[in-house]
């Protein structure tokens, strides 16, 4: 059985992906900053589960140790921890800065380092012909930049760069690296987004939600589960020759 690792997988997203994993066969580490949440989600899938913050290079080492110690590879990890705030950019502190640059980009970053060094080592996946693949989840806020989110867009488009430039690195030790780009997704996070921007904007929680579903062709707020097909898609045998992407994962609401 293939194994995989989803950090942020307490909720949301990341949550969506875990169990989107164990249906394609995966043995799903899940991994949140939150131990309760991350014990929550991993005994309801009957999976194991680790609490880890992304942003502390030595836990994602004994995260990594005990991983490989249990199961002696790693095939897949998806890289999903993220946070968000939103404020003008005349009223940005840095404190909000540095906050979502440490769990976006650095986080993102020492997740992608730290496992990579271990999976670089390991054999190709059964019947593949890559050793594992990494995936970094991003937004469209890294294609299309929000007013109220400048810091978070910024944060967002490193995880781009930094994804683009690490696959042509890693590419000769055959692991793939490509990033999914969510759009307006129903999750704890786009409430308090909805919550924010109503007060900052002057509207009303019901109206942001109808600009969301305005600006996104195909008539509807994203699901999490549409962001884990994508990454059941990249995870699979018909994505091995794919590096360097994202997928945009947004219903139309941004088009490259």
């Amino acid at each position: 059985m293939p194994n995989a690792l989803v950090t942020g997988a307490g909720s949301g997203i990341g949550q969506a992906i875990a169990a989107r994993l164990v249906r394609e066969g995966f043995r799903v580490w899940v991994s949140d900053l939150e131990p309760i949440r991350a014990e929550q989600v991993g005994k309801a899938l009957g999976m194991p589960h680790l609490a880890v913050d992304v942003t502390s290079r030595s836990a994602l080492e004994e995260a990594a140790r005990h991983i490989f110690a249990s199961d002696h590879r790693l095939d897949v990890l998806v890289a999903n921890a993220g946070v968000s705030t939103m404020n003008p950019f005349l009223e940005l502190s840095e404190e909000e800065w540095d906050f979502n640059f440490a769990v976006n980009a650095k986080g993102t970053f020492l997740t992608l380092q730290t496992f990579a060094r271990q999976m670089a080592q390991q054999p190709l996946m059964t019947g593949r012909e890559v050793r594992g693949k990494l995936i970094a989840t991003a937004s469209m806020a890294a294609r299309q930049a929000a007013p109220l989110l400048a810091h978070y867009s910024a944060s967002k488009f490193a995880v781009l760069g930094l994804v683009q430039a690490i696959a042509k690195e890693l590419a000769p030790l055959q692991l793939t690296v490509n990033a999914v780009n969510p759009g307006f997704v129903q999750t704890q996070m786009q409430e308090r987004e909805v919550a924010w921007e109503a007060r900052l904007r002057g509207l009303s929680p019901q109206a942001v939600l109808k600009d969301y579903v305005r600006q996104t062709p195909l008539g509807r707020l994203q699901r999490p589960e549409d962001v884990a097909a994508a990454v059941a898609f990249l995870v699979g045998p018909d994505s091995d020759f794919i590096t360097g992407e994202a997928m945009e994962v947004n219903g139309g609401a941004w088009i490259f």
